[in-house]
């Protein structure tokens, strides 16, 4: 087991009655822009992530942007280091977030690796590094969670991050396909179980988000022929994942469980559609025409 460790601590102005949200895969991208999105709102947030640099970092940075004392961040922010495939260590991480915060409301699970490679060079390893890290991290989290939001008899919000990916199949996803898929059965699977508890359980499947990792994977022509395949012709932003991730955590959405919300500017609802088509669809709409 890596060892865990934590950033900032409660103290004396901080309301032990403010919500906690613990957020997965927090140290980067979509999962820092949730925590941001929590902090902004006035909770107490755990970022958790296997990359120690790279979390440190964020929070510092956190830190540097809002400025601890204007913000009212100091003991609001908890950075903890930990693998969420490994037990031992998610009992460890959840552990730590109670002793710091008392109580966890919403739970996040955003961590989550690719591989992205065609059938017949996936090797066995890639397969299971990515089912531990996409499937079973959000198992493991979950039941590590789920004793705190029940032992205050108010429930709470879990959102899982599936992928438009684990809605329709694509070229070169087997493993990262089929582990969004069962994410999704996975929420559905939780929702059902957990709701007697008062525990909501919703997944989010972001379509292609402009996030660091995908600047560095998607050449021009991927990002064209995306932009083509996409209705509203362009990528996400983290931060407009994080707002449907905060809806579903919120009293707005009380009565909103088990559902699997696509954030993916249309490209599912446009299945196969062809873009030639598509623009001249929208030509008509607009009344114009090619020379």
């Amino acid at each position: 087991m890596s060892e865990i460790r934590a950033s900032g601590s409660t103290s004396a102005t901080t309301s032990v009655s403010a919500p906690v949200a613990l957020v997965t895969g927090g140290a980067r991208g979509i999962g820092l822009a949730i925590g941001r999105w929590f902090l902004a709102r006035g909770y107490r947030v755990a970022l958790l992530d296997i990359d120690e640099a790279t979390l440190t970092r964020a929070v510092a940075e956190i830190g540097e942007a809002g400025g601890s004392d204007r913000s009212g961040r100091s003991g609001r922010l908890l950075a903890v280091h930990a693998d969420v495939s490994d037990p031992a260590q998610v009992e460890a991480a959840v552990a730590q977030v109670d002793a710091a915060f008392g109580r966890i409301d919403a739970l996040v699970n955003n961590a989550g690796v690719a591989v992205f490679k065609a059938i017949g060079e996936t090797s066995f390893a890639e397969w299971r590094h990515v089912m531990a890290t996409n499937l079973d991290g959000i198992f493991l989290c979950t039941q590590a969670v789920v004793p705190l939001m029940q032992r205050g008899g108010c429930g709470g919000a879990v959102v899982n991050i599936a992928s438009i990916s684990g809605l329709r199949a694509s070229t070169m996803r087997v493993a990262y396909g089929t582990s969004k898929a069962a994410v999704i059965h996975l929420t559905r699977q939780q929702a059902v179980e957990l709701g007697n508890a008062g525990i909501r359980v919703n997944a989010v499947a972001p379509g292609p988000v402009d996030t660091e990792m995908a600047r560095l994977v998607h050449s021009a022509a991927i990002r064209r022929d995306y932009h083509d395949a996409i209705p509203l012709n362009r990528y996400g932003t983290p931060e407009e994942i994080a707002e449907v991730v905060g809806f579903l955590c919120s009293e707005a959405a009380a009565y909103v469980n088990g559902q699997v919300i696509a954030a993916d500017g249309g490209f599912d609802a446009a299945g196969i559609g062809l873009p030639t088509l598509r623009g001249a669809a929208t030509g008509a709409a607009t009344g114009t025409t090619g020379a």
